[in-house]
Order: C-alpha cells, then sequence, then structure tokens
C-alpha cells in the first residue's frame, strides 16, 4: 500500500477550483489537501473520499491512483526544506505565507541555488509592485508577460531540460496556470517544476488556496517574529515525497522524531513565556532543550542575504542534515549555547 499516491496533476487539471468543489460533495478540504501532498496516505483515506475524487475529477478510480511511481525529490541543500517538506521534482509547490515572512527570499535563494545547478529559470511577471520581486528578477533567465509567452518559451526550451517556472496566485484563480500545464503536457513537457506564491497573504485564511499541490510550505508568524529564518513550519509543511515508497527510512525516521519534538517543545515554549523555565516538569526539560537546539540549527544563512546579514551563505547535503538532526534528538549537543547552532552550516 506505500506505492500508493493520488494522480495529482490529473485532479489540478480536472478539476481547478477543489476548495468549492469539495466542499459541495461534503468533503473537507484540508482533508483532500493532505492527500494530495501524502500527509494522509492514500493506503488510509476513506473509499467514500477517494470515490468522491474520482467523481469530481470525472475519473476512474484506477485513474485517480498511481502505483509505484517514484516521486524525485530535488535536493536544495536547505535544511528545513529538504528534512521537513522536500522540493517534488516536476510537481507544484505552494508557498503559504503573509507579508514579511520571508517567503521571496527563500523564492531567490532556491532559483539562485538551482540555476547554478543548470535547471532553467522562468518568471511570470505579477502585476504591480512588490516588494522582493526585484530580488527573484535578478535570479531568473527569463520574464515573462503572459501565460502564452511562458507557453511559448517552454516549448522552445523542450523537455530535456529542467526548468523553475514562478508564478504569482491570480493566474491560479484565472485557471491560466492549469491550463498552461494541461497544454505543456499535452506537448510531452513534464520537466516544469512549479512555484506559486501569493503576494497578498490571502492565502493564510484558505485551505487550499492553489488546488492540489505536491509540496506545500507553511511560513510561520512566530519564527518569522524571531528571526528564525527560513521560517518555514516544519509541522505544517509537506511533501508527497515523504509518502512511504519515495523516501529514505532513516530520512523518514529522523523527520517524524524531529516533528514530535518540534511540536512539543513549541508546547512548552508557551507555558516557558508565561510561567518560566523552572515550571516545566522534569521529566519534560530534556525535550524542550533539545527543541530548542533543533529549532536553532533548522536556522540557515542564504547566499542571496548575504549583502544584509554579512554571513556566508551555506549549502548542507540531506545526508548531513539527517546525521546533525539524528545527533541532536540524542543528546549529542545539550550542552552546547543555542548561539552556537543559530545560522550555521553542518554541526
Amino acid at each position: 500500500m506505500d506505492d500508493l499516491r493520488l494522480n495529482v496533476s490529473l485532479l489540478r487539471r480536472r478539476v481547478p477550483n477543489l476548495t468549492s468543489a469539495a466542499r459541495q460533495v461534503g468533503l473537507r478540504p484540508a482533508t483532500v489537501s493532505n492527500l494530495c501532498t501524502g500527509k494522509i496516505p492514500v493506503g488510509r483515506a476513506e473509499v467514500r473520499t477517494l470515490v468522491a475524487l474520482a467523481s469530481l475529477a470525472d475519473c476512474s478510480l484506477d485513474d485517480l491512483i498511481i502505483r509505484g511511481e517514484k516521486i524525485e525529490m530535488i535536493e536544495t541543500k536547505i535544511k528545513t526544506l529538504d528534512l521537513f517538506a522536500p522540493l517534488a521534482k516536476g510537481g507544484t509547490i505552494g508557498l503559504v505565507a503573509r507579508p514579511g515572512m520571508g517567503q521571496l527570499v527563500v523564492l531567490s535563494e532556491l532559483l539562485y541555488r538551482l540555476k547554478n545547478e543548470a535547471y532553467k529559470t522562468i518568471l511570470l511577471m505579477p502585476e504591480g509592485e512588490h516588494q522582493g520581486i526585484s530580488d527573484i528578477v535578478e535570479n531568473v533567465e527569463i520574464i515573462t508577460k503572459t501565460v502564452d509567452e511562458t507557453y511559448e518559451q517552454i516549448a522552445a526550451i523542450g523537455g530535456d531540460q529542467d526548468i523553475l517556472f514562478v508564478a504569482d496566485r491570480t493566474h491560479v484563480i484565472t485557471g491560466d496556470i492549469q491550463q498552461l500545464q494541461e497544454k505543456l503536457l499535452g506537448i510531452g513537457i513534464h520537466s516544469v517544476t512549479t512555484f506559486l506564491v501569493d503576494l497578498t497573504g490571502d492565502v493564510v485564511d484558505e485551505d487550499l488556496p492553489y488546488g492540489p499541490l505536491e509540496t506545500i510550505w507553511q511560513f510561520d508568524a512566530d519564527l518569522a517574529a524571531r528571526h528564525r529564518f527560513p521560517a518555514v513550519n516544519p509541522l505544517s509543511s509537506t511533501s508527497s515525497v515523504l509518502e512511504g515508497a519515495h523516501i529514505d527510512q532513516e530520512h523518514f525516521t529522523v523527520q517524524q522524531k524531529a516533528i514530535k519534538v518540534l511540536r512539543r517543545y513549541r508546547e512548552l515554549r508557551a507555558l516557558v513565556n508565561v510561567r518560566g523555565i523552572e515550571r516545566i516538569p522534569a521529566s519534560e526539560l530534556q525535550t524542550y532543550i533539545r527543541g530548542e537546539r533543533l529549532e536553532a540549527y533548522l536556522t540557515q544563512p542564504f547566499y542571496v542575504a548575504e549583502p544584509y546579514t554579512k554571513k556566508t551563505g551555506e549549502s548542507v547535503s540531506l545526508q548531513d542534515t539527517i546525521k546533525d538532526v539524528q545527533e541532536i534528538l540524542n543528546g549529542a549537543v545539550d550542552s552546547k549555547e543555542i548561539s552556537e547552532l543559530e545560522y550555521i552550516g553542518k554541526i
């Protein structure tokens, strides 16, 4: 059952406005979202939910559920992304944030890193003035003004080249992105990894702001307020790469342990803020200490931010991240100061 997953691209093409469509047939949009990203494995989904989704997409269950197809991960060497919500190659990635949480910095950094690994980078320029867009412009090779122009550019590049494409949510609402993806698949181009951003912050209040996604990155106001960047929330961000058949077992085990510690650390931190660390039960103190150090370790200096932070950008392989996180969870750095773990590369 581990090798089952939803055919997200089919759902995206057939049911562009999945949020309202799901509600109309009595499905919770959050459940549908979690099935699309793999947070809820298909094998654990209710049969009626899968039947309802197949009905919405006007397809059979065999068409809706893909068996045994490997989802490839793009390793970004950004610790928190690779560990908790890996980038699904050829998938659609949604960034959920309010302005000021650093989503465009993360996107600029990704474009910078992957452009240097021979990915073609394309931006469909959003309308109006938006702070931070200039940083993205610096790290893309091709800027387009319309969806039709984007199609022509990608078609000219062809299917043998890996492509990163960035678009604003306004094109999702009109249905243009779904049509573009369908047209590209129609000419045999499967190599486009699409990033969707919302420059207004409205997405934060919606269950499925972009429709079905392979990867979702939820940004966190608390992390941003405490200058813990990248401020991507490990507890609510996820990816279809994390489904059982597509992930290394060690990665999955460490990721699950880390989530458990971080979740409890957040609960304890709320208590500490009100009543002080001395009020934490002795049995919980270890979890608090390790959660605190793990959160600090997950910060990372970015190459695109070097002029502002005066810190050299750092890249950390997934294997090094897994090893370091395992050490933190095992208590190997309990005696280290928090400041020694903030904004470093590997330990």
